[in-house]
């Protein structure tokens, strides 16, 4: 394979996407390994490499003696071309061994738009698409996980199991399991049956889904004995002493995030009520400076880099934030080494730890306001207000910046012009307080990006439909229309990938035959402009008899099954029932970490509480809503 690779690899952009051979990257010896496992990362090399998920399950397994993981990424369209004409398999890049001849191949689902990309990378790999074509011993196990796995039913036809929550230690239970049913000589169905009695293992072949007679599902129920009907996710609790990669893998070419990455925290305690990654990785667990500082003491001299990003849903919600920036400027920044702050929160405070950070360069801060008016803000529970936005911009010109980005919604529930004008009457408020306050003007700069909303999974908003795309359409002529002028940038998402990701998101199984059907029209790298075509999946829905604006434009009832309703998130059903009411009564929710529980049930569902660095825990205080 070795001589036909270097061939094709002078024919193709970026060849360092396909070499192998990095920094830190881990060969083991094949023929003394029990168990082999492919990662799979449905993208580009570039976007993959910028996953922390991925190289912590990568230093996890690779630490045991008896399994290995390498790597494999979704192959750019001109690779894929010369893969298919010299019919040279999707492979590794460790070890170049076609991806079918490993043991298991783990899938992560970050995002709906790359789901035609599993099908063609199995494609690629001369394994069969559905799960039904592949049991028995010729063929590897599918697995996948991510946020995307929490409403894993439009994958359930492709995808053996899945695995729900934080990967760090359920990853070892699954390939023990893996490692017990081979030495015990059992058959397909025994191994998944094993594997679905681990906790967070979700194996769609066990369960049988009904419908009601106007389409919407009459029930999801086992089909056999010794599995859940609801599959919780997974925590690690001890997330100060669980397994964090200290010694990366190192790119090859510039990746999309091409630093350091530290972990500070997982979870967030704001509750949006948009947002999916708020809910599926609660509780909020925070790491301890002295860990952190060993941690990135650590990276740094493993991999070379100049930059440690602090990575976390809030970063400048950490409790020992100020002084954790501190200690790396004093101990790393003579070495030429810069912290970040990828999220910041929508005050003065984020912005005095920006200045702490970006002492020598200055580039733009972004915000997220989310919405333009009060209202609308209280409804998707932002906890924002316009004068926290305007102390905010006003420290960041008075500090020395000349570019700032806000983040806006559009589309959300009960929106109407009057919050868009809010966007426009927002921006220009921050524009008017530059120019007061920078000197430079013609360097002035307020860009407003829009993305659309899109309804997800276990989320307060999971029963609201999206706005129709001529709708969304209208909203972004609206604001083209309004945000112009020196110093005014507007950018906006088309709305077209953003309908695609909502059927995706809201969808059952009847979506297998679409998803197959647009992939075998052409269908790839659906997030990427250049090569998303509408027209290829309304084609795909017409051909299977699919209507797509019924799971995007759909409005849930609170009694309806809703496709994922057997997969645990951890928040009750009845918690987002009344966060939703209070969405629509414009009430907020009060942050969890003021010491007040509101009852999302999540802490006495899992057993595990949410803990601050130096041993402070929330209080456990119920909030009768």
């Amino acid at each position: 394979m070795d001589k036909q690779l270097e061939k094709i690899l002078r024919r193709v952009q970026k060849p360092g996407r396909y070499a192998g051979g990095e920094w830190n990257a881990v060969r083991k010896d094949w023929s003394s390994t029990y168990i082999k496992m492919a990662f799979a990362f449905p993208d580009v090399y570039e976007v993959g490499m910028s996953h922390l998920g991925m190289q912590i399950l990568y230093g996890a397994v690779n630490e045991r003696e008896d399994a290995l993981l390498e790597r494999v990424f979704a192959p750019w369209p001109d690779m894929e071309e010369q893969m298919r004409k010299t019919g040279l398999p999707l492979f590794s890049l460790e070890s170049r061994k076609p991806v079918r001849d490993f043991d298991i191949i783990g899938f992560t689902l970050q995002y709906e738009l790359s789901f035609t990309n599993i099908l063609n990378m199995l494609d690629l790999a001369g394994i069969p698409l559905r799960t039904e074509d592949r049991a028995g011993d010729d063929f590897p196990l599918v697995v996948a996980g991510g946020p995307c796995a929490f409403n894993p039913e439009p994958l359930a036809e492709f995808i053996d199991a899945f695995v729900l929550g934080e990967g760090e230690e359920i990853v070892n239970e699954l390939l023990d399991a893996y490692l017990e049913s081979r030495r015990r000589g059992e058959g397909w169905r025994e191994m998944l049956l094993r594997l679905a009695r681990i906790d967070g293992i979700y194996v769609p072949s066990f369960y049988e889904v009904e419908y009601n007679e106007d389409g919407g599902i009459k029930s999801v129920t086992p089909t056999v004995g010794g599995v859940p009907a609801l599959v919780k996710k997974r925590v690690v609790a001890d997330i100060e002493n669980v397994y964090f990669p200290t010694r990366p893998v190192v790119p090859a070419i510039e990746s999309v995030h091409d630093r350091a990455m530290l972990e500070v925290q997982r979870g967030c305690t704001r509750g949006c009520r948009f947002c999916q990654a708020g809910v599926i990785y609660r509780p909020v667990r925070e790491k301890e400076p002295e860990t952190l500082l060993r941690h990135a003491r650590e990276i740094i001299g493993a991999t070379g880099y100049g930059e440690i990003s602090l990575t976390s849903l809030s970063t400048s919600d950490y409790s020992r934030v100020r002084p954790l920036v501190s200690d790396l400027t004093r101990k790393h920044g003579d070495t030429g080494v810069n912290v970040s702050l990828p999220s910041l929160r929508v005050d003065a405070f984020s912005v005095d730890l920006a200045k702490e950070v970006q002492k020598v360069r200055r580039s733009s801060l972004t915000f997220a306001p989310e919405a333009g008016t009060q209202r609308l803000r209280d409804v998707i529970n932002k906890g924002v207000t316009e004068e926290n936005l305007m102390e905010a911009v006003t420290a960041a010109f008075s500090g020395g910046w000349q570019a700032i980005k806000l983040y806006f919604m559009i589309g959300l529930p009960t929106e109407t012009d009057a919050d868009l004008a809010g966007i426009v009457e927002l921006a220009r408020r921050v524009l008017q307080r530059g120019r007061e306050l920078v000197t430079a003007r013609g360097r002035l700069k307020v860009t407003v990006s829009v993305s659309s909303f899109v309804p997800k999974s276990h989320t307060p908003f999971q029963w609201e439909p999206q706005d129709t795309m001529e709708e969304l359409r209208r909203k972004q002529a609206f604001l083209r229309e309004r945000l112009r002028g020196k110093g005014l940038v507007f950018n906006w998402h088309d709305p077209e990938t953003s309908f695609i990701e909502a059927v995706l998101s809201r969808g059952d199984r009847r979506l297998a035959g679409a998803i197959e059907a647009a992939w075998r029209k052409g269908s790839r790298f659906d997030g990427w402009s250049e090569f998303f075509d509408l027209n290829k999946w309304l084609a795909a829905f017409d051909e299977t008899g699919i209507e797509p604006g019924r799971y995007a434009h759909r409005r849930y009832n609170y009694e309806d099954i809703l496709p994922w309703d057997h997969i645990g998130a951890g928040v009750s059903k009845k918690y987002l029932v009344k966060e939703h009411r209070r969405a629509m009564d414009g009430q907020t929710t009060h942050d969890c970490r003021g010491g007040r529980c509101p009852g999302c049930g999540l802490c006495p569902t899992l057993a595990v509480k949410p803990y601050m660095a130096g041993g402070e825990t929330v209080a456990p205080v119920q909030d009768n809503l």
